[in-house]
């Protein structure tokens, strides 16, 4: 029971890893919408670490939208 609930590890602070497997899997089966998911869970991850200026994060803010718009 207590292996069940063990965790692998976390991509970017958000998205759990069940297995080595499983980030196997999210590699090999990755499309663009995947893509574009991972990669705003990326800079979000960043944010929060104070990796962006003010100004940085108002345009990743900005085209984070736009794509998720389309």
């Amino acid at each position: 029971m207590e292996n069940e609930n063990k965790l692998f590890g976390t991509l970017f602070g958000s998205i759990d890893l069940k297995t080595e497997e499983h980030l196997d899997i999210i590699l090999s089966t990755m499309d663009k919408d995947h893509s574009i998911y991972y990669l705003v869970e990326a800079i979000k991850s960043a944010h929060r670490k104070g990796a962006f200026t003010i100004g940085e994060t108002e345009v990743i803010s900005k085209a984070i939208r736009t794509m998720s718009r389309q």
